[in-house]
């Protein structure tokens, strides 16, 4: 969806603008009431990972209804990434970008001087929009300073970064401090009403889901000998497991999590199969075919179809299928096309309801929702759902990797880490995996390899 005033920039907005320029705590264990602070207006903003994620999060930030949101504090890996987003944020929203060069941290503690930052029980607002890989340890030390938090996704890469989450979630919900989850497709005033149409037996009785993200996504060449082996993998961090579980499950959390919505129950068992073309150059950890297929607990199934090959069909849809009908539930870059079909027919001739175009898109929805919890001081707190949904991807993303079923229980139990020191990392470190000799990084063999 685009946005509907000029002045109202996307998330790719962010992208495109940014390359375009050249340039512990006292309080831990302390039950603290999160109300936003009498006799101020100003809830303030702290962004750890400052990239087009971050900056798009805090445009949204900006731009929600009633919003007197302000930005102080900032925190990245790396200098010229900050700048760049610091520069663009001030172009746009000028007086509400107050974060001069003391407040700009820079480096793996970073998150902690920026979040120290903020006012603990006044209803400021950290950004964990930095890699997945680092998000739990960021949202514990959030949580213990009593402070709000906005993550982006993914929110962890193996089962014990997950069951971290959920422990910061439910220490949160103990201390009142409010945690929302990128999973913004839950705030579509379109998704929800076909969701109440469906639980009303408008479908008839739910038989299966299925969804599709089929589109051209670029490999990885070979390191440059002028970057370290760290900086390399961080900056392509899609690339590599460790840093953010690998482009399909930190990409098609989105999908996964609707499915879990629309089945109102989260998957027992998975299974699947994934690949790469033949003619792959690839140097990344990243395949680039993937099948999902999970089971719910009533026997009913839903099916992910992953494709990120150039030059093939695209498609980026969720659907549903009812005993009597079938209905579209997501569409193109998540936009809220939502329609139901007068039988199984998923085709534009044979609609029979659409929902109207939304007002806002569902990133700018969600940030209204979660300002205003913050304001009026209602529950929010997004953290175990969003944890659960990252649980199925990494359920999916190692069947098919393993070449093997994988449960619900084997999955939450598995004390498998990608790097177990991730929390100790400085720039001086070795990442976990390294390259062969033509440049290649590890990937997996199914019957070979192992995730959980």
């Amino acid at each position: 969806m685009k946005p509907t005033d000029s002045n109202h920039l996307t998330r790719r907005d962010f992208f495109q603008q940014s390359g375009k320029i050249v340039a512990a705590s006292a309080l831990a264990g302390i039950a603290i009431p999160h109300v936003h602070a009498a006799g101020s207006d100003t809830i303030q903003l702290a962004i750890i990972g400052s990239g087009g994620r971050g900056s798009g999060a805090i445009a949204n930030a900006m731009e929600a209804t009633g919003s007197t949101t302000k930005l102080v504090a900032m925190a990245d890996l790396y200098e010229d990434r900050l700048q760049r987003s610091h520069t663009v944020l001030y172009d746009k929203f000028q007086e509400r970008i107050d974060v001069p060069s003391e407040r700009q941290f820079i480096g793996f503690d970073a998150f902690k001087k920026a979040i120290d930052s903020l006012r603990p029980g006044s209803g400021d607002i950290a950004l964990l929009t930095g890699y997945a890989g680092f998000r739990p340890q960021q949202l514990e030390y959030a949580v213990e300073r009593g402070v709000n938090v906005f993550m982006e996704k993914s929110f962890a890469t193996d089962p014990v970064g997950v069951r971290r989450v959920i422990a910061a979630a439910e220490a949160a919900e103990k201390k009142g401090v409010k945690i929302a989850a990128g999973l913004m497709c839950r705030h579509s005033p379109n998704r929800e009403e076909l969701i109440r149409r469906l639980r009303a037996g408008e479908l008839g009785d739910l038989q299966y889901t299925r969804a599709y993200r089929m589109g051209p996504a670029g490999g990885l060449g070979p390191k440059p000998a002028d970057k370290s082996e760290l900086e390399w993998q961080l900056r392509n961090f899609t690339k590599f497991y460790w840093v953010c579980g690998g482009l399909w499950a930190e990409m098609d959390i989105h999908q996964i999590d609707e499915l879990c919505w629309l089945h109102d129950a989260l998957p027992v068992s998975a299974q699947g199969v994934c690949g790469r073309a033949a003619n792959s150059q690839d140097c990344s950890q990243n395949l680039d075919a993937f099948n999902v297929e999970w089971t719910f607990p009533n026997g009913t199934r839903a099916m992910h179809t992953v494709r990120y090959i150039a030059k093939t069909q695209s498609h980026f849809a969720t659907y549903v299928h009812g005993s009597k009908k079938a209905a579209q539930f997501s569409g193109n870059t998540h936009a809220a096309d939502v329609e139901i079909y007068k039988d199984q027919n998923t085709n534009r001739r044979n609609i029979e309801w659409r929902a109207p175009k939304e007002k806002h898109t569902v990133w700018q929805n969600q940030w209204n929702d979660f300002l205003d919890a913050i304001r009026t001081n209602k529950p929010f707190n997004q953290a175990k759902r969003a944890a659960h949904s990252n649980l199925a991807a990494i359920m999916g993303r190692a069947a098919m990797h393993m070449g093997r079923s994988v449960t619900w229980d084997e999955a939450l139990a598995s004390k498998f880490e990608w790097f177990p020191g991730i929390d100790q990392l400085t720039h001086e470190s070795e990442p976990p995996i390294k390259s062969d000799d033509k440049g290649r990084y590890p990937v997996p063999v199914p019957g070979q390899w192992t995730e959980l």
